[in-house]
Parts: structure tokens; C-alpha cells; sequence
């Protein structure tokens, strides 16, 4: 598998993400629901943003390895959340150390929703190749 990021401006390189990822010869390609804080019950957390971000982080890691992928060939990565300006303010020390962590430089979409299942404030969706 090939992988390749394209960013054509400069101020890419300070996003944690690229603007696209073009992959060649993948030998399949994993698309993960989003996946947020719940526990190993499937009960859903209500705890701060912060703490939600790393459980989710952590369900996905699991997800992905169970599913014989790794993190690492993230390729896209999308990010909901219920409020844009706590993500950036309380979640950044959580969310750009897991991408270095894994060596991850995939193509990115937040969003702000109004709202997540129960008492959720964050989710990842992403789609993982190999």
C-alpha cells in the first residue's frame, strides 16, 4: 500500500491534518462508525469533554486493532462534537498526542453538531486502509 498526503499550503503543516491522502494498491479498507465514550456495557459516559476524548480514543484504537488494521493508516478522520471551542481548548493535549503517537497525518473534517446520543460530547469517525 501507498500512501500519500497533499498539502498545497503552507498552512497545512499546523493543522494535525492534511488536506488530502491519495492511497494506491490498499488490500482493503476499514470504515469505523464513530466511536465515542461508552464503556465496555455500552453505557455512555458523562464526563467532561476531555475524559470522553479519551475513552473514545481508546475504543477506537481497540476497534482497529481487533479489526486487524492499524492506527497509523488513518487516512480520514472525522470529528464531531457538541461544541467546537471546548474541543480546541480542553481536548488538544489529548487528540494531537494520539495522532503522533501513531504517526497519523490523515485528511480531517470537524464539526460542531447540536447534539450526540445521551450525554456525549465527542465522536471519531474514521476509515483506516492497509
Amino acid at each position: 500500500m501507498e500512501k500519500r498526503t497533499i498539502d498545497p499550503w503552507a498552512w497545512g503543516e499546523s493543522t494535525n491534518s492534511a488536506q488530502a491522502v491519495e492511497v494506491k494498491h490498499a488490500e482493503g479498507t476499514l470504515y469505523c462508525s464513530g466511536q465515542v465514550a461508552l464503556d465496555e456495557n455500552g453505557i455512555p459516559s458523562s464526563e467532561d469533554m476531555r475524559s470522553q476524548l479519551i475513552q473514545t480514543i481508546t475504543n477506537l484504537e481497540h476497534l482497529i486493532a481487533e479489526a486487524g488494521y492499524d492506527c497509523r493508516n488513518i487516512v480520514k478522520l472525522n470529528i464531531y462534537t457538541t461544541s467546537t471551542q471546548d474541543f480546541f481548548t480542553t481536548c488538544m493535549d489529548v487528540y494531537v498526542p494520539f495522532l503522533k503517537k501513531h504517526g497519523i497525518k490523515q485528511a480531517t473534517t470537524l464539526l460542531e453538531v447540536k447534539g450526540l446520543f445521551a450525554t456525549l460530547t465527542v465522536e471519531l469517525e474514521a476509515t483506516v486502509v492497509r
